[in-house]
């Protein structure tokens, strides 16, 4: 069997004036007061809690109202306030998980958060799909940790900007998705 051909990383910047140590706590100790799940999430409106478990071997996870959990990923490592890197696969299954790192970068006084997502072959068919996709979600993520833009956003040719272009409302189709997700948390694996 043939390995699958290595896809091309996904790489996001912003910049923001909070120094490297707040710019890391605020995106991994406070990432549930500003992840967007309503549009960014399995269960969107039935969410109770996101947690990310700031420790190597931590957990990403969701939560939902009926005490369902679905993981997102794991924390493999952290290196405060330069670097941090976990795997990514929401309701989908551990195989097909993405590597995502974050390098904070000192500028000016300011912080440079680098993104870097990588081992889209890992999932399967519409690997590429799926990249060019997260291509955009993860620029809109990374605005709204910086407090750049809301979650009305206008599409522009492939990229999402504020200013022209068709409107869309990104509170969408979240019921279909949970039937589907292959990343809930089992009892016998249950987080607690």
């Amino acid at each position: 069997m043939t390995q699958p051909e290595k896809l091309a990383p996904i790489v996001r910047e912003v910049s923001v004036s909070w120094k490297p140590e707040e710019a890391y706590r605020r995106f991994l100790n406070e990432f549930s007061s500003w992840w967007p799940v309503k549009t960014h999430s399995i269960g969107g409106p039935r969410i109770k809690r996101l947690v990310f478990e700031a420790k190597v071997g931590g957990r990403i996870y969701e939560e939902h109202i009926d005490g369902r959990q679905f993981q997102w990923g794991k924390v493999l490592e952290l290196d405060p306030p330069r670097r941090a890197r976990f795997t990514f696969h929401p309701s989908r299954p551990e195989s097909t998980a993405q590597t995502i790192e974050l390098l904070f970068h000192p500028e000016g006084s300011g912080t440079r958060l680098e993104l870097i997502a990588t081992g889209w072959e890992n999932w399967g068919k519409g690997a590429e799909r799926a990249r060019r996709g997260y291509q955009v979600g993860w620029g809109l993520v990374l605005n709204l940790w910086a407090g750049r833009i809301t979650m009305r956003m206008r599409l522009i040719t492939g990229d999402w900007e504020g200013r022209a272009g068709a409107s869309v409302d990104l509170a969408w189709r979240q019921g279909g998705l949970i039937n589907s997700a292959e990343g809930e948390v089992r009892d016998s694996g249950r987080i607690r």
